[in-house]
């Protein structure tokens, strides 16, 4: 059994997230204390016990302490079963989340797996549903992990709702990657869009962005929809295409926030992006950790930023697996990072 101390690192649910896929790609069972115990609402929130369960699920797994408020878990993993699984969160937490952390023994098992999880699919402090579909889910299917994502309803907070497919044909096998060099750019496409609210805000969006965007001297094509959704909200989505990789930038809007600011937002974080040498961003680079570490070949790439999240993630890797994990700067700077299988 591993022992995680859950204030390590960043101290939310990445630590949690990192340490139940791993637990099942290992079968090693982990013990976690002190989870979330610096945030406001420590212990696990819905979306966490949601986390657990799922893994929990797809495992048939011994589990202690998977309740709200809870600040300690045991979890205890058996075989990883491909199959029919629906999750729902029960509030506006990020289904992203809950994906993320059964997407990868699953995509390992035998057998296709089919999802259908419930809840927040454009929420704050998680990739969106668009982040997920047109950035991480093609960069995996670089390194062998091939997927479907769909959208079927949009969930925005604070109501949630929304409902995202995901479908894995498992029996994955990972290769490494070899990402450094991001080369030209050659053009930005994006989404504008709204959700039962008028497309006059998704139009502002749009327009503000692409007179931001004139001068990177690229293609750039924003489209406009209208999503389907229960709850009200706005998304402008950016991704950026290189000749060697891509980067993916995303803005919410919020009651009282005008169209312009989450223009603003999205665009800035991309402009922040184009003035590193990053061929990844730094949100990327976390969420391609894990999978890394799990290949049999080494990799290399050059992130645009080492964030808390990448750090406290590759701790807890090593906790698990046989693996270096080395970075060539230092918190907030861009970086190299090597991952290499002992």
């Amino acid at each position: 059994m591993i022992e995680i101390d859950g204030m390590m690192g960043e101290g939310g649910g990445q630590v949690l997230r990192s340490s139940l896929s791993l637990s099942l790609l290992t079968g090693i069972p982990v013990r976690l204390t002190r989870i979330r115990a610096g945030r406001a609402r420590p212990g696990l929130r819905y979306q966490h016990r949601m986390d657990v369960q799922a893994s929990g699920r797809i495992s048939h797994a011994r589990v202690e302490g998977d309740r709200i408020g809870s600040e300690a878990l045991y979890f205890s993993p058996g075989t990883v079963a491909s199959g029919s699984y629906h999750f729902d969160i029960g509030t506006a937490g990020a289904t992203s989340l809950v994906l993320q952390t059964v997407l990868l023994p699953l995509a390992f098992a035998a057998g296709e797996s089919r999802l259908h999880i419930t809840g927040g699919t454009h929420v704050p402090w998680s990739p969106c549903f668009h982040y997920l579909d047109w950035h991480w889910r093609v960069l995996l299917g670089r390194l062998g992990v091939n997927f479907e994502l769909d959208l079927a309803m949009a969930g925005f907070y604070p109501q949630g709702g929304g409902v995202v497919h995901a479908v894995l044909p498992g029996g994955a096998r990972l290769e490494g990657l070899q990402l450094c060099d991001r080369g030209r750019l050659l053009r930005v496409r994006g989404l504008s869009a709204v959700a039962n609210l008028p497309e006059e805000i998704a139009l502002r969006q749009r327009n503000t962005a692409m007179r931001q965007l004139y001068e990177l001297g690229c293609e750039i094509d924003i489209a406009v929809a209208a999503l389907p959704a229960h709850s009200r909200g706005t998304v402008l989505v950016l991704l950026a295409e290189f000749e060697h990789s891509q980067a993916c930038f995303f803005a919410l809007g919020e009651h009282g926030k005008r169209a312009e600011r989450v223009a603003d937002e999205a665009v800035d974080k991309l402009l922040e992006f184009l003035a590193t040498d990053g061929a990844v961003d730094r949100w990327l680079a976390d969420q391609l950790l894990l999978p890394l570490a799990c290949a049999g070949q080494p990799s290399v790439l050059r992130t645009s930023e080492v964030t808390t999240h990448l750090l406290t993630n590759a701790d807890v890797i090593r906790r698990f697996l046989p693996v270096e994990i080395t970075l060539s700067g230092a918190l907030g700077e861009a970086a190299t990072i090597r991952i290499v299988p002992r």
